[in-house]
């Protein structure tokens, strides 16, 4: 496991030394992400989970990843309404806590480190499903002038390509066919994309991005990432072995991915409501340092 992060640790390295000597700017970040998210992605999410055992993927884990969330929504929830917070500040942070990075770190993470890119389908379906357009949809009651109809709100997930890839996959997987190999065998070479492209673009927007700054509270800030980066972690775990009884791997698996930071499309979010986009943007990297040390001492106490 601990090759696996060396692996992603020196791809990110390698992201991070092509944007100081100049031969990966922003624009050509943009393009790596881009092709990440639009294409190698759904391309590698299609070609795992259409071979793999559904039953063990999503059994006990979607109820520790999601009582994990819960957990530090609830806790954000309570302290908006002590604090007597608006809906849109407090869905942004309810995201900050525990909308995590499951595209640009789970995938490679679940890939390189539990040794199965499909354990982060859950995690991820479960965001993309029911987290963002729920979000989005409490956003849009707050603060938006114009009033997205069920239908648009509900059809916002289907319109992403790691969403389509996904539940293509699962169509295949749980019809028990499978692609022909005139299409199986591109597509996997498309995939092959994926996790290197993710990796060189974050290590990128490393070197490349903005620093924290100032303007939100030690406090709210402290909080948020805690919540990400503990809490939730600490849910799942315990979630996972003293109500499900999950096996050590599977136990593995929902801790380390509940200990992945923020996403960055939460930030991308709260800028375009206007709300809470400093402590998105400094959740993001607070909370990625945190995740290294974090996911490092989850899988040596563990595994």
């Amino acid at each position: 496991m601990f090759v696996g992060f060396a692996t992603i640790g020196l791809l990110i390295g390698l992201g991070i030394l092509l944007a100081q000597l100049g031969i990966i700017d922003e624009a050509g970040q943009r393009t790596l992400s881009t092709l990440a998210f639009f294409v190698a992605s759904p391309a590698l999410l299609l070609t795992v989970l259409e071979s793999s055992d559904l039953k063990a993927v999503f059994s006990g884990n979607v109820v520790a990843l999601a009582g994990a969330v819960v957990v530090s929504v609830a806790v954000i929830v309570a302290v908006s309404v002590i604090k007597g917070h608006d809906l849109a500040t407090t869905t942004v942070a309810a995201q900050c806590a525990a909308y995590a990075n499951a595209g640009n770190l789970g995938l490679p993470i679940a890939a390189y480190v539990l040794g199965d890119a499909a354990l982060v389908a859950p995690l991820l379906l479960l965001q993309l499903l029911l987290l963002q357009p729920l979000a989005l949809t409490l956003l849009d009651a707050a603060v938006s002038p114009i009033r997205l109809s069920v239908g648009a709100v509900l059809a916002r997930p289907f319109k992403n390509p790691i969403t389509v890839g996904s539940a293509l996959g699962l169509a295949l997987a749980v019809s028990g066919l499978r692609l022909p190999q005139v299409l199986n065998d591109p597509l996997e070479l498309v995939a092959g994309m994926a996790v290197p492209s993710m990796l060189l673009a974050y290590g990128v927007s490393l070197r490349l991005g903005p620093l924290p700054g100032r303007g939100v509270s030690a406090g709210q800030l402290g909080l948020v990432v805690g919540l990400k980066m503990v809490v939730q972690p600490m849910s799942a775990y315990l979630i996972g072995r003293f109500i499900i009884g999950l096996d050590t791997e599977a136990l593995l698996a929902v801790t380390v991915l509940s200990a992945l930071p923020t996403a960055q499309n939460v930030f991308v979010i709260a800028s375009r409501y206007n709300r809470g986009a400093l402590l998105a943007r400094d959740a993001i990297f607070v909370s990625t340092i945190a995740s290294v040390p974090v996911v490092l001492l989850v899988t040596a106490l563990i595994a």
